[in-house]
């Protein structure tokens, strides 16, 4: 459908809560857009409302919509069905259809988005944002929770989704049904880090590799020796060596400036080719500096 080409009318009636019969409709001529039928709709429903509220009756008419003034205005009356053209057709008979053929249908729809989000909340405790990113696309949303179903912590997954993946597919403007990244990759490497393997500057450094081929996490951390050092005895050394190499940092650091400890925690993580956790670095060099 070309721009500009939607044009069409839309009856609309009120009733009260629980009554069974239609009220009087009023007919909307060429509207020519989905916001404009959503806006037409909203105004004459409260106008209809408000008319009855007030004692007063509603009027078979025609009536048109008006953009600029975000209202409806009366064009002509109908008084009667007719003068619509609204004629039953004897050659269409009604059509029943059994409430069991409907439970089925409606068993059969797939999980909406909406639907998704709340239960993102309910059963993951997810807030509003992360449930609307992770269901902004089905193929993510699905990535999602193959992951979680494979033994990743919902938050983590979803923080990494949110970060990582989406950083990844953005910068290759790809879509997310097409990347080679598989859910049990990704669900892998949050395990590493939850088990103290890898840490999480050292985990990206892999999903980067990863990325675009997929492969064995286990296998390329290995080949790489990229597993975290778990040495506090190296880690100690480390730090006493970056000391004696750096004395005016640490004299800095005394001086009262901040700056210095994170000057000191970057060079033992360099030293240590950034294979140490951090906070275990930083408790060291900390500890070192009597803080």
């Amino acid at each position: 459908m070309q721009e500009g080409s939607l044009r069409c009318d839309v009856n609309l009636s009120v009733r009260p809560a629980g009554s069974t019969e239609f009220g009087t409709r009023t007919e909307m001529k060429n509207l020519n857009s989905f916001k404009a039928i959503a806006r037409a709709i909203a105004y004459e429903r409260q106008r209809q409302i408000e008319l009855l509220e007030s004692g007063k009756r509603i009027i078979q008419e025609t009536r048109r919509w008006d953009e600029n003034k975000d209202a409806t205005y009366a064009m002509r009356s109908k008084e009667n069905a007719q003068d619509y053209r609204y004629f039953p057709d004897p050659d269409l008979p009604p059509v029943e259809l059994p409430e069991e053929y409907l439970e089925r249908l409606r068993q059969a729809q797939p999980e909406l988005a909406e639907a998704r989000r709340a239960r993102y909340q309910a059963q993951y405790g997810l807030v509003a944002y992360d449930t609307e990113m992770l269901t902004s696309q089905k193929a993510i949303s699905d990535f999602f929770e193959a992951v979680v179903a494979l033994g990743a912590e919902a938050k983590q997954a979803a923080n990494w989704i949110m970060g990582e993946v989406m950083r990844a597919l953005s910068e290759r403007d790809m879509d997310p049904a097409r990347m080679a990244l598989s859910p049990a990759t990704l669900a892998r490497l949050i395990a590493l880090v939850r088990e103290g393997v890898l840490n999480r500057n050292t985990a990206v450094k892999v999903f980067e590799a990863l990325f675009d081929s997929d492969g064995d996490v286990d296998a390329y951390v290995k080949c790489h020796g990229l597993e975290q050092i778990r040495d506090e005895g190296l880690v100690e050394r480390t730090v006493e060596q970056v000391f004696a190499q750096n004395p005016k940092s640490v004299a800095d650091y005394h001086a009262g400036k901040e700056k210095a400890l994170g000057f000191l925690v970057g060079q033992v993580m360099r030293e240590l080719k950034g294979k140490a956790d951090p906070q275990t670095v930083n408790a060291a060099v900390r500890a070192r500096l009597g803080s």
